[in-house]
């Protein structure tokens, strides 16, 4: 017994070693983002890699669902590092089990304990995830369709997350009270967040009627609404007597065009995040701060720096190029309203695994909200001539198809005559992150 624990140890501090040393081999070559292809020897080499971590850090985050996943363990992250403790976190999106294990084993200091780990796990992949890492919080901030292929519907989605939910007994549980699936999560320990009212300080904002999703309660009759914010989330309830949970963290919201407001109580808090879909990605994060005791959240919000792709800005050939993915119906509606319509757009869609095969979503999304923008748009990736086939059906007259990706970014960098926007999906943007033509605004 003593010998296989030994053989195990040495097995986990040499995947340590092999991944560090692989890691700074990737920065140097740049052959690779690093994301996900270390974590996958690492597992080869120490099968049991994250049951070895657990003892090295204290206290353990997961987040989870459809949207905003990155963005929450980013603020959470920030906010955390900003409070002088210690943290690992997948800031790269890559949330797989792979991706996971990839994070950790780079980041984790065997030698020093690391105070907390804010891991954004996919939702097909959290039970897997869970059956080896230990878990102090989850957050499930909404659940919409996504990636049919792989999830199926939402009922199988929501089960997934409960199977990992089910597998940690003492798990403390943030939930979207405003989003009815969201909320009907079972747990024993369960702290809800939500939003009371949204305000705009310009109309346009608000942009066109969503897409609405279908929502019975358990009792099997349709839900009614005292108030819709967006898709399905709202103030909900039924005749049964099923409704809205009272949120322990509740917010009024004002949403500017580059920033919004939160109020919880007698605290605001301004986040450098566009659109509602964001506040709510922020209140979850704060929330989360709270129950951490986390000081000085507002003063630290201020120098958050957005995830790569999530609103992120850089710049190409010297104009400020604005990058926001796109991946499902919902979260590209709530995407499209913030588009500036005098700037130059490019739409980049592939359909690799990780961004889900099935593309039919793109006939869900809006994309008539952007018929009137000024200038041609110009689509790109695999599928280029699906989205521009959308985009005609849309009432867009102006489409120019470069399906190689580069090239479409060297020519929109080129013809553009002010700023850019560029809506790409998941591995889009990852091959957008390693090209050096876009450059990083300081």
């Amino acid at each position: 017994m003593e010998d296989y624990i030994l053989v195990g140890s040495l097995r986990f501090y040499f995947s340590l070693l092999a991944a560090k040393t692989a890691y700074r081999a990737l920065q140097l070559t740049r052959l690779s983002a690093g994301t996900s292809i270390i974590g996958r020897y690492v597992l080869k080499l120490c099968p049991d890699f994250l049951k070895q971590c657990n003892p090295y850090i204290s206290t353990k985050i997961n987040v989870t669902g459809t949207n905003g996943k990155t963005t929450t363990s980013g603020l959470i992250t920030h906010l955390i590092k900003e409070s002088g403790k210690s943290v690992i976190n997948n800031a790269m999106g890559a949330n797989m089990l792979t991706g996971v294990v990839n994070a950790v084993a780079v980041s984790l200091n065997p030698c020093e304990q690391t105070d907390f780990s804010v891991i954004e796990s996919d939702e097909a992949y959290l039970a897997k995830i869970y059956d080896q890492f230990d878990a102090d919080y989850l957050i499930v901030t909404n659940l919409f369709r996504d990636q049919l292929d792989r999830y199926g519907e939402l009922a199988t989605t929501k089960r997934l997350i409960q199977e990992g939910i089910n597998k940690k007994r003492g798990l403390k549980l943030l939930l979207n009270a405003d989003d009815p699936l969201v909320a009907s999560f079972e747990g024993r320990n369960k702290i809800y967040y939500g939003i009371q009212n949204v305000y705009y300080a310009d109309e346009s904002l608000k942009g066109k009627s969503d897409v609405e999703e279908a929502f019975n309660c358990p009792c099997g009759k349709s839900l009614e609404y005292e108030k819709k914010f967006f898709a399905q989330q709202g103030h909900y309830y039924c005749s049964c007597g099923f409704r809205r949970p009272e949120p322990k963290y509740k917010a009024d919201v004002t949403i500017h065009r580059e920033y919004s407001v939160i109020q919880i109580e007698n605290e605001s808090f301004t986040i450098p995040l566009v659109g509602l879909f964001n506040a709510y990605n922020a209140l979850a994060a704060i929330a989360l701060c709270k129950e951490l005791e986390i000081k000085d959240i507002n003063k630290h919000l201020s120098s958050f720096k957005v995830a790569f792709g999530r609103s992120e800005v850089k710049e190409l050939n010297e104009k400020k190029t604005l990058i926001q993915l796109i991946k499902n119906p919902i979260g590209a509606n709530e995407v499209l309203k913030t588009v500036d319509k005098d700037s130059n757009l490019l739409i980049i869609i592939n359909d690799n695994y990780a961004d889900g095969r099935d593309v039919s979503w793109l006939w869900d999304a809006e994309f008539e909200v952007i018929n009137n923008n000024k200038n041609e748009i110009v689509v790109s990736g695999i599928r280029a001539n699906d989205m521009a086939l959308r985009l005609k059906y849309a009432g867009v007259e102006k489409i120019k198809i470069i399906n190689d990706i580069e090239k479409a970014v060297e020519y929109i960098g080129k013809t553009a005559d002010n700023n850019i926007t560029i809506l790409p999906t998941y591995t889009a943007l990852l091959k957008l992150n390693r090209m050096r033509i876009l450059k990083k605004c300081y």
